[in-house]
């Protein structure tokens, strides 16, 4: 390994090897869909090991916890469109196709598995960001549609898939369940959970995510659409935007009385948008066009906020583990 990613943290440079293979050896074929029923499979089982990991009094509290999701709401689906908005002068710098990109990326819902990873691997309220990135996910099923025609005025043979309701119930709360009926009846379960058995899942979840994902790109050949500048341009862009949302979620909420857990959780949840998510509703949205220069801002921006959070995360865990001790 390069000396370079031997100076990171593990996360971080578990996901710049995980898009470095991808632009390698991309998976393709067979392979491609096995790797992303492995994703799916790991993903269940991070919801599983944190089910099993939390008490039945936290999970419902995680539920009933409205102030926190709405906060988590109120970034993915106003104040993202608002700065995608707010930044249509940009066309005067770069293509009029990039800046639709750009703002469809502030459109779309937050992460659910990554975002409840880093919220965990940071000790916030897991609980909360496991209804709070799921609820987000199900809004923006109807909320991503109707933003995309009311700012960026397409509706064209724009359709609702509602099919993304049983897959979250199915993938990700279901196995969330079972891990919450593991904690009451197993004592192992409750172990295990708490092991570096859940530390090593959720790591690789991200890294299985990021692989796959950007697999998908480098297959479809999305990266050619654009000159190397542009893609340098919208790499400093997500940065920029990144640390400007996690101050803006971390002032805002201390400022309106939330403890640490739910900072954490609502940074988390509230910076990420879900390039799983992006990618089928750009797909059906806008079947009809050319979605390279349209998907490849949500593609960067995904990677961006993971190496920007996890690296945030990170030092956030190391500091608790410090003051534990």
């Amino acid at each position: 390994m390069p000396s370079f990613l031997k100076r990171l943290d593990p996360l971080v440079a578990g996901i710049i090897v995980a898009a470095i293979l991808a632009f390698i050896v991309p998976a393709r074929g067979s392979f491609a869909d096995g790797f992303a029923v492995a994703v799916k499979l790991a993903i269940a089982l991070l919801f599983f090991l944190y089910g099993a990991r939390l008490s039945t009094r936290e999970a419902l509290h995680g539920l009933t916890h409205w102030r926190l999701h709405a906060s988590i709401l109120c970034c993915t689906f106003l104040i993202y469109p608002l700065i995608g908005l707010a930044l249509r002068p940009l066309t005067a710098v770069i293509s009029t196709e990039l800046y639709q990109g750009i703002l469809y990326m502030t459109l779309v819902p937050s992460t659910v598995q990554s975002s409840v990873a880093l919220t965990g691997i940071a000790r916030g309220n897991i609980s909360g960001a496991v209804v709070a990135a799921s609820l987000s996910s199900l809004v923006g099923v109807v909320a991503t549609p109707v933003l995309v025609m009311l700012l960026m005025g397409s509706g064209e043979g724009l359709l609702i898939d509602a099919s993304v309701f049983l897959n979250i119930a199915i993938q990700l709360l279901l196995p969330f369940l079972l891990g919450q009926i593991a904690h009451n009846l197993s004592a192992r379960a409750r172990v295990v959970a708490k092991s570096k058995a859940t530390k090593i899942v959720d790591r690789g979840s991200i890294w299985m995510v990021v692989y796959s994902a950007f697999s998908t790109g480098v297959v479809a050949g999305v990266w050619e659409e654009l000159p190397l500048w542009e893609i340098l341009f919208l790499i400093v862009f997500s940065a920029a935007l990144v640390l400007v949302m996690l101050w803006l979620t971390r002032v805002v909420p201390s400022t309106l009385g939330f403890n640490r857990a739910d900072t954490v959780a609502i940074q988390q949840c509230g910076t990420q948008k879900s390039l799983a998510t992006g990618l089928p509703m750009a797909s059906v949205m806008f079947g009809g066009a050319t979605l390279g220069a349209l998907i490849i801002p949500l593609m960067v921006y995904h990677m961006v906020q993971l190496m920007v959070c996890s690296t945030y995360v990170s030092r956030y865990a190391g500091e608790d583990y410090s003051d534990a001790k």
